[in-house]
């Protein structure tokens, strides 16, 4: 077989940038930089499966070539005969590598991250649409001690029901952001309330976010572009609501980005969470700035929060959820209480068969 050009050509640019990283990592100026090595460190990680099977390729088609040489040399039919046998080989052992190619041709730096901040909001239907927060957020608990993942809480709005009008959590594990990213989007929840007297169905939804944590080498944060006030809590309860101020608001000059803090019950606690939701906010939009299609994307997945823009709808009455990329349905019982690895799984499966047509 034939390997497309177009796949040869980013697979040996991804080798040279391997070497190139490589390179560098070596410059003992770069070692000794904390700020230049990690990103480079985890680059060059993320390549390594594509130098590897460069390596592989360039082998593949030396032997390729020596063998067709040899056919049409005709110089000696014992050679000739074993080049025909190399050949026939090759074929099978082309088909898997051009497989394997395209898989790591897909695969992105930011695929390796460990680290996400997720955002759910209550949207459209009210309390009903708060309580259905506190199921997703339970949902991805259960999902993240499975995974054996830490997932903390760093901030939540909750309702007088019980339930969240927004609640916002940090999740660490190895794949945490290759599987949840697939969360981002709208969520519709589809059943009869605690509160409907009639037992009539109803329809609420919330959205989901999904970020990639910025680590402190990612960007930089000058401390004269931000401007930090403080003033006490709001909210209920809470020995420290509105006698201390604990709450933090800081806001990044040059972008305008304000994040606000109160949940924790010092103010040096709540100023650390603000930081790192600053960070990676701003991390976020220099992402959407350098991948516009990533952004239109996202934007497209997260919308408003009303009902018709959505990824999933999860029936009770039918004890079903749908995932409306994959047109497929899944058992509601396991994916509420955490069991989302087939679900994850097909959508992965599907990502990389969209990443790979759009090659």
């Amino acid at each position: 077989m034939e390997f497309a050009e177009p796949i040869v050509a980013k697979l040996r640019e991804k080798m040279a940038r391997y070497q190139e990283v490589s390179t560098e990592l070596e410059d003992p100026a770069i070692a000794s930089d904390p700020k230049a090595f990690p990103p480079l460190l985890r680059e060059r990680g993320s390549l390594e499966k594509a130098a590897e099977l460069g390596r592989r390729l360039e082998e593949m088609l030396k032997r390729r070539s020596e063998a067709e040489e040899l056919l049409e040399a005709g110089d000696d039919e014992e050679l000739c005969e074993l080049a025909r046998m190399d050949l026939d080989g090759l074929d099978e052992e082309e088909q898997a590598l051009d497989g394997e190619i395209r898989g790591a041709l897909v695969t992105e730096q930011d695929d390796f991250r460990s680290k996400i901040i997720m955002e759910l909001r209550a949207g459209t239907g009210g309390d009903e649409a708060s309580l259905f927060v506190g199921d997703l957020l339970r949902m991805y608990k259960r999902h993240a001690e499975g995974q054996r993942w830490k997932l903390e809480v760093l901030e939540g709005q909750g309702t007088d029901v019980g339930g969240y009008k927004e609640v916002t959590v940090a999740v660490a594990g190895e794949g945490a952001w290759r599987q949840l990213r697939f969360e981002s989007g709208g969520h519709r929840v589809q059943r009869v309330p605690s509160t409907e007297t009639q037992g009539r169905i109803h329809t609420s939804a919330a959205t989901v976010a999904v970020l990639a944590e910025a680590e402190d080498v990612d960007l930089t944060i000058r401390n004269e572009d931000l401007r930090i006030d403080t003033m006490r809590a709001g909210g209920a309860g809470g020995q420290h609501v509105n006698k201390v101020e604990s709450a933090v608001r800081i806001t990044h000059l040059p972008t305008g980005v304000v994040v606000v803090c109160q949940d924790g019950k010092s103010q040096q606690k709540n100023k650390a969470t603000a930081m790192r939701w600053l960070r990676t906010r701003l991390f976020e939009a220099e992402r959407e700035r350098l991948h516009q299609e990533r952004a239109e994307e996202r934007k497209s997945q997260v919308g408003s929060g009303d009902r018709s823009a959505r990824i999933r709808t999860y029936n009770w009455p039918q004890n079903r959820v749908t995932d409306h990329r994959l047109g497929a349905n899944f058992s509601l019982e396991q994916v509420v209480s955490g069991k989302l690895d087939g679900l994850l799984d097909a959508l992965a499966a599907w990502d990389r068969e969209e990443r790979i047509r759009n090659l």
